[in-house]
């Protein structure tokens, strides 16, 4: 039992240096994010902007030199992959600068360098035991479900916020349509009451 939960642990343990975090951006705004990293370190982002506008943003990548890896403009996602040609910080920007009025909601998915090995000598010649292979599948089977729950969260958070923003047009136009029928109800009684003066008017001068 104590070798399962070992197993498990080497399980949870093996991914690489990740990093997820959903963000603002506001309207003529940006922010840039910062990582330190090793001479032939292979690092991979992912980004989408799950709400906003018209859920676009742009992105750029620079090395320490402020040489540009990565530039996109007004893109809703992307991935991209480089291996680093020096040592030192490395600069993720996302820029709303372009839209005047709205706001966005992105997600960054940052991962730096290669997975390590899930067991110790797992690159050994001779074959793997039927507790080792478990324990691959095991561990390949949970990256994927890890993906999938990523990718339910990002559709989860897009259609709750156009449920938000429907939810918030509806009730507006139902306060305008209220409005309008308070509006046309006082103008038909008024309307009505002329009519009656009117005739009142008439029958007072014909007497």
């Amino acid at each position: 039992m104590r070798q399962v939960s070992l197993l498990i642990l080497a399980v949870c343990v093996a991914y690489i240096n990740a990093t997820e975090l959903t963000f603002e951006l506001a309207d003529n705004e940006k922010q840039c994010f910062y990582e330190d990293l090793e001479q032939g370190e292979k690092f991979d982002i992912d980004f989408q902007v799950i709400a906003g506008g018209n859920y676009d943003v742009d992105c750029f990548v620079t090395d320490p030199l402020n040489n540009v890896l990565y530039q996109e403009r007004k893109k809703q996602y992307d991935s991209f992959s480089h291996t680093t040609a020096m040592k030192g910080v490395y600069k993720v920007c996302f820029s709303n600068e372009f839209s005047t009025f709205s706001h966005k909601t992105i997600y960054l998915d940052f991962r730096a360098g290669e997975e390590r090995p899930l067991l110790p000598d797992m690159n050994r010649a001779t074959s793997l035991t039927q507790m080792e292979s478990a324990c691959i599948s095991v561990h390949e089977i949970l990256k994927v479900v890890s993906d999938s729950q990523t990718w339910y969260r990002l559709r989860e958070a897009q259609d709750r916020t156009r449920a938000e923003d429907l939810n918030v047009r509806v009730f507006y136009w139902s306060i305008g349509e209220t409005i309008i029928l308070f509006v046309v109800s006082i103008g038909q009684v008024l309307m009505l009451k002329s009519f009656f003066n009117e005739k009142k008017t008439k029958v007072a001068t014909s007497t």
